[in-house]
């Protein structure tokens, strides 16, 4: 067992980022023996969960003319424009059957909110509207995160970021998650997560 201070969160493994998902991330389901095991060794387990309105302002169906995977400006700065994905109440948002879940004490929500993308466990896309998670693990007294889940230069990369810029020790274990690597993201996730003092375990 891990010690008592250190947490597992698993972002986002979901059937919509798994192969023949909406938003399929490649070999997204290979990781799943890797993540169950690791569950085992940590007395905290946090699941995170996209969890989209239809009419969310991230997906590219909502801006008529615009293709997935362009790019627009929102309020709070540049955004990627999905594929419609992890609609709540779906068989997309829905965790990948293979997952084990039981294990899980917390179920984090995010994205639910219209006009806001959310990335990152702990804040959405503002970098200033909190999910909670932070004031969680700090009740529970964990001082240190390991990140493992989908996608690699995205959710699991701004989760890192922010989780260290929280003051948690931070490992990203490479070998559990998987990447989008949308025109070089998942090299720019890697060298802001090193800068950020983030522990990239490849």
């Amino acid at each position: 067992m891990r010690q008592a201070h250190e947490a597992l969160i698993v972002i986002d493994v979901q059937n919509d980022f798994c192969p023949d998902g909406a938003l399929a991330v490649a070999e997204g389901d290979a990781i799943l023996p890797q993540i169950n095991a690791l569950m085992a060794e940590f007395a905290c387990v946090v699941l995170t969960q996209d969890w989209h309105p239809a009419d969310h302002a991230s997906f590219a169906a909502n801006h008529p003319g615009a293709a997935p995977f362009s790019m627009t400006e929102m309020a709070y700065g540049p955004q990627v424009l999905w594929p419609t994905h992890c609609v709540q109440g779906t068989a997309g948002a829905a965790f990948h059957p293979a997952l084990h879940s039981d294990p899980a004490q917390l179920v984090i929500r995010k994205g639910f909110r219209a006009g806001i993308d959310s990335y990152s466990a702990f804040f959405e896309n503002d970098h200033k509207t909190a999910t909670g998670l932070e004031g969680y693990l700090r009740s529970r007294g964990i001082t240190a995160v390991t990140l493992v889940g989908l996608a690699t230069d995205f959710c699991v990369a701004y989760s890192a970021l922010d989780a260290a810029g929280l003051g948690f020790k931070v490992t990203l274990l490479e070998s559990a998650c998987r990447a989008i690597d949308l025109n070089g993201s998942l090299a720019e996730a890697r060298t802001k997560c090193l800068a950020a003092g983030v522990h990239w375990v490849s």
